[in-house]
């Protein structure tokens, strides 16, 4: 029996930057601060799972320390002593940590004595610690001041799925990469020349069903690509991934979508049932059905957007799709999609799936039959019988005799500073009055002009108070803005100086030291 099987994920793991894909920035940058000799003591990568982080690391290692050049090289030759080691996991210069089973301050002491020591066989000693948001606060602390300023011949590369557990004191002393998602595209030629070496024939639909079940993980894709391998047998087509994954085919979601649409609740049932039947999963099925809500909103006729053609349907499904939403308001669409959302926890919390589904279809159904609320209103409005509509309808008030005529809203007689602020305070103008009794310098006063210097420069308040003064008098005011102060009171300095001069306020402050007036109650 052959027990020496190697998966794709580790057969086929990146052993060079040339070979790293999906991130273009990484290796550019990588690249080039090796080929320049700017390389830093300490970096951090980060990003999901199976894109690249520990691969990476590795690749990094090599390029410190292979021996088909004098000094660092961006390009390891994978051959010598050194790069065959790193790549095998066995060299005594490159130690790869699992925080999660050394979270200890122990652990890191062990660590960070044993780093003081120059590299036996290679250049640098590189410390690759996987996971470093596993490690105690005990541990961050301990690691800080040796990966501020470690030996010159040390190299910490630290990795992690969780960034935002990472203290910002560790976060500092890195260069932090953050490794993206790797695109469906690219993840298909992958995949396509993966399937070339093994001689598996891979059709294009099950690809690019396993490119996107992957979700950005070269990993994932890989594991998924070999169980379909080990399932078929080595000839993977459309049906088998979609068994695999238990998805149902893009062309009955679109079908079933229709269905929901059309209203007829018994028809969306029996199709839910027939899906259910032939081993469709019905999360990845509710997933399915967001999918196409998101892609039929995005091409919508009313946002112009356009037909969407990176959309994952073939150019049929589009066209049914187009049929579909041409009798679908967006209002329809976007509940949908709400109720959708909110089935998400009701699905994983449900006892029985099935069921949870089932009434998932009558809410959608439901609901998309529920008229805007403009809608709603008019038809309200059109139904009001006549004479509700005379009983509501104010009628208008008997006009009073002219001797009995309201008197005129009473007009204000502003002449003074202290009586503008009298008025703005009668008038209840709090904001206002606050801001002129405290900012605000008269220097001159008449009727229909103010000139005044502002202390704090605010450009909205001779607006709003010309407007005021000119509703409150009856007549329109200039305001006219000093650049320099005259040195004159503010209202509230000037009810403290009254208040200083003031007997009472004099001996009460002389009974306490160092007492001070630090507000004026208005």
């Amino acid at each position: 029996m052959d027990t020496n099987y190697t998966v794709l994920a580790r057969k086929y793991r990146s052993q060079d930057f040339q070979s790293l894909i999906g991130q273009d920035v990484l290796v550019k940058t990588l690249t080039t601060a090796i080929n320049t000799g700017r390389i830093a003591h300490a970096y951090i990568f980060t990003g999901i799972r199976g894109t690249g982080k520990t691969s990476t690391a590795r690749i990094l290692a090599k390029a410190l320390n292979c021996l088909s050049a004098d000094r660092a090289t961006a390009t390891p030759c994978g051959t010598c002593e050194n790069c065959r080691a790193i790549a095998a996991g066995q060299h005594i210069d490159v130690l790869e940590i699992d925080a999660a089973s050394h979270t200890g301050v122990d652990n890191m002491r062990d660590i960070l004595d044993a780093a003081q020591y120059r590299p036996t066989n290679g250049r640098y000693k590189v410390y690759i610690i996987d996971e470093v948001h596993m490690l105690s606060t005990s541990a961050f602390n301990a690691l800080l001041k040796t990966l501020e300023e470690p030996p010159a011949h040390v190299i910490f590369i630290l990795a992690t799925t969780e960034i935002r557990k990472v203290p910002v004191t560790i976060l500092s002393r890195c260069q932090r990469f953050d490794l993206v998602r790797v695109p469906v595209e690219t993840l298909k030629k992958h995949f396509a020349w993966i399937a070339d070496q093994e001689n598996v024939k891979l059709a294009d639909a099950a690809n690019e069903l396993l490119a996107r079940a992957a979700d950005g993980s070269v990993r994932d894709g890989l594991s998924l690509l070999d169980q379909a391998i080990a399932q078929t047998g080595g000839n993977i087509d459309e049906a088998a991934v979609l068994a695999m994954l238990k998805r149902a085919d893009r062309g009955v979601v679109v079908d079933f979508m229709r269905t929901l649409l059309s209203g007829d609740v018994a028809a969306a049932l029996e199709k839910a049932d027939q899906i259910y039947t032939n081993g469709a999963d019905l999360t990845m099925l509710l997933s399915d059905m967001m999918e196409w809500t998101h892609w039929a909103t995005r091409m919508h006729p009313a946002l112009h957007a356009g037909e969407c053609i990176n959309s994952p349907y073939t150019a049929d499904m589009r066209e049914q799709m187009q049929k579909i939403i041409a009798n679908v308001s967006l209002n329809t669409l976007s509940r949908i999609w709400q109720v959708l959302v909110a089935s998400i926890s009701e699905m994983q919390a449900a006892g029985n799936q099935k069921q949870c589904f089932d009434m998932l279809i009558v809410r959608c159904m439901h609901i998309a039959e529920i008229p805007p609320i403009s809608e709603l209103l008019k038809q309200a409005q059109a139904a009001e019988p006549a004479g509700n509509k005379e009983r509501n309808t104010p009628r208008p008030a008997p006009a009073a005799p002219a001797a009995a005529a309201a008197p005129k809203q009473k007009v204000c007689d502003i002449t003074c500073a202290a009586a503008l602020g009298a008025a703005l305070q009668e008038a209840r103008e709090i904001l206002l009055y606050s801001y002129y009794s405290s900012n605000i310098e008269i220097c001159d006063f008449a009727d229909g002009c103010i000139k005044y210097f502002d202390r704090k420069g605010d450009a909205d308040f001779a607006p709003r108070l010309a407007a005021w003064l000119a509703q409150a008098t009856g007549h329109e005011w200039r305001l006219e803005r000093a650049t320099q102060s005259q040195n004159t009171h503010t209202i509230t300095e000037q009810k403290q100086e009254e208040l200083e001069a003031d007997p009472l306020v004099a001996s009460a402050m002389n009974l306490f030291a160092d007492a001070q007036i630090v507000g004026v109650s208005n």
